[in-house]
């Protein structure tokens, strides 16, 4: 090869890297689309709660099978849910937003995102997508304290409830907790270190973390500390704030058959919490990971999995009607 040639060869070379780094993010939004294939799922939006939300929908093989809506945590999306989607094989309707603030959704200038407002835009959404209908609301995390409080105050449109390594009670104190009283955010990720270490705190299981190659690395890292004051201002309202314990306050009005579960090796929400919830939700049934860290519906979906089908498979014999006074759909 002559001098030329290579020359040519690491112009070439540097001008792809070059156009690679500027359109970095595309590679994650394209191993989303394939993952959002491989799960059966389409890609949609609506309005509701006066946001543009956008959503993955999932069309069950029965017409008549459940509707089920799965809500993400803080600093999650959508695509945490795509493992567990494809593990509940076609069973079910599915409807799997990105929470307004986060992901695809909108997100409003000096709009709250706390428990009460997600709550009341979770409400909102599942009547504008399927109008009529109760259907079976799973949450993990934020998204666990988020389904609570939506259960405890509209009942009759939500048929089940499942709990997935919930927020919104005072579990035992861990170093995550304490960092997050302290007003620090243990989620920041504003380098490839922190990154990294976001990743060990929410996954226990090695083989479960995803891997994220440069660029697109690099990309995730920019999003994030753009979205620092987001972040922050989110995590105060639903970890600091008075509304923090509002869904453990509000689960004694849960009477929905209820689905509890959590990782054994949770470092962000101590596997304590299970216990709280099941105290004020009695008839939850309860299951705990072993191997498994916060991300249970990413490490262990077969076994999720097998819990949710569980929970649509109970009947709720036994289980008393909707105390009075207990706040409802609009």
């Amino acid at each position: 090869m002559s001098a030329l040639q290579v020359w040519l060869v690491g112009a070439v070379a540097v001008l792809a890297a070059a156009a690679l780094w500027r359109q970095r993010g595309w590679l994650i939004r394209a191993e989303f689309s394939r993952q959002r294939r491989a799960a059966g799922l389409q890609r949609c939006t609506l309005e509701a709660a006066g946001h543009r939300w956008v959503y993955a929908r999932g069309t069950a093989r029965n017409p008549d099978a459940p509707i089920l809506v799965l809500l993400h945590g803080f600093t999650g999306s959508k695509e945490n849910w795509y493992p567990l989607a494809r593990a509940l094989d076609g069973h079910y309707h599915l409807r799997i937003p990105d929470l307004p603030g986060w992901g695809e959704s909108e997100r409003k200038p000096g709009a709250a995102y706390g428990f009460e407002e997600q709550a009341a835009h979770v409400a909102a959404f599942i009547e504008t997508c399927d109008p009529g209908h109760a259907v079976i609301l799973l949450g993990h995390s934020m998204g666990g304290g988020i389904a609570a409080l939506c259960a405890a105050r509209h009942p009759r449109r939500i048929a089940k409830l499942g709990l997935l390594n919930a927020a919104g009670v005072r579990f035992a104190d861990n170093r995550f907790g304490l960092a997050v009283l302290a007003g620090e955010n243990p989620f920041a990720v504003f380098d490839a270190a922190s990154l990294h270490r976001y990743l060990d705190t929410v996954f226990h299981l090695a083989t479960a973390k995803p891997w994220i190659p440069w660029p697109a690395a690099s990309a995730l890292i920019a999003q994030r500390r753009a979205d620092a004051a987001f972040e922050q201002d989110v995590l105060q309202r639903i970890g600091r704030d008075a509304q923090a314990l509002l869904p453990g306050d509000e689960a004694v009005h849960i009477r929905q058959p209820t689905l509890l579960v959590w990782g054994r090796q949770d470092a962000v929400i101590d596997p304590s919490a299970m216990a709280l919830y099941a105290a004020r939700i009695p008839q939850a049934r309860q299951v705990l990971l072993d191997n498994c860290g916060h991300m249970s519906l990413m490490e262990h979906p077969q076994a999720v999995a097998a819990a949710v089908d569980a929970l649509v498979a109970d009947d709720g014999a036994g289980l008393s009607d909707a105390p009075a006074g207990t706040p409802e759909w609009p």
